[in-house]
């Protein structure tokens, strides 16, 4: 039974930690409302109107300015980072599937050996590695010609943190009873992954999927050194590109078209929300 006493403890608690919680929110909202009634302005009046507020209505206009914008190469830039993030979102991801799964359900001389260094390389920050595969790309003569996107897609399908995160979920949601069990019934190695393995590990395998995915659509340092095609760009360095552009670019184009970069992200995440969902209430029904 709690004391009277205690009460007013556990309100003052309550509310700080309401209050908390509000700062947070305005902290991460604040911009995403600014960006969105920005957008909605007509063109020409960025900057101004009723602050916070919506004045006019102008988004279809500035949209159509963002892809009429340098003969439409927004465009181009949005479908190269689309193509980028879902091949190696889904490259990445069943390799990860694979590695993991193997490292938690064989054994193998060298198996903690080999964990061991996926976690080292969790460690280094990935930005450790431009230099090198400049280097390495350049004396294989894929910086020039059309083979120059491998140089940001190959590097981007490998995700350490991807494959532990297989691992564990594949120690945990595998049994070794369902996996001797189909052996019994004269399944391979494959099938027993594929149509066994997976759908039981689809909820760690929709967030390395998203993960990667992510990671590749923001990175800019990788894709702005090793991508010299400005037609092979990716969106993210090209509306850093715009953004320097020293007025060449109107600033309400800009703001536009860091709006539209992040509707393929909002999508992503609605899409595949009911597969977290779906997983968790299968653990809590086990």
């Amino acid at each position: 039974m709690v004391s009277d006493t205690s009460r007013p403890y556990r309100t003052h608690n309550l509310l700080v930690t309401n209050l908390l919680l509000g700062i947070s929110a305005l902290y991460f909202l604040v911009p995403i409302w600014w960006l969105v009634v920005t957008v909605t302005r007509e063109p020409g009046r960025t900057f101004s109107g009723n602050g916070l507020w919506f004045d006019g209505f102008g988004l279809f206009e500035n949209i159509a300015l963002v892809f009429a914008e340098k003969d439409g190469i927004f465009g181009v830039w949005l479908l190269n980072s689309v193509l980028y993030a879902l091949v190696a979102g889904a490259v990445g991801t069943l390799l990860s599937a694979l590695a993991g799964f193997a490292l938690a359900k064989y054994r193998f001389s060298g198996r903690e050996v080999v964990f061991g260094v996926i976690l080292t390389a969790v460690l280094i920050p990935k930005v450790l590695f431009t230099l090198p595969l400049f280097l390495m790309f350049n004396a294989l003569g894929m910086l020039d010609g059309p083979l120059n996107p491998l140089t940001f897609l190959l590097p981007s399908i490998v995700s350490p943190f991807g494959v532990y995160l297989a691992r564990v979920f594949a120690a945990q949601s595998v049994p070794d009873e369902v996996i001797e069990a189909a052996r019994l019934d004269g399944a391979g190695e494959f099938k027993i992954f594929f149509r066994m393995s997976m759908p039981m590990m689809s909820p760690a395998l929709v967030t390395i999927f998203l993960f990667q995915f992510v990671e590749v659509w923001n990175n800019f340092l990788l894709p702005s050194q090793l991508i010299t095609n400005r037609w092979f760009q990716t969106v993210s360095v090209g509306l850093v590109t715009w953004s320097d552009s020293n007025g060449q670019v109107p600033a309400g184009t800009v703001i536009t078209a860091a709006f539209i970069s992040t509707i393929p992200l909002v999508v992503a995440f609605l899409c595949l929300q009911r597969f977290w969902r779906a997983g968790l209430t299968a653990g809590a029904v086990k």
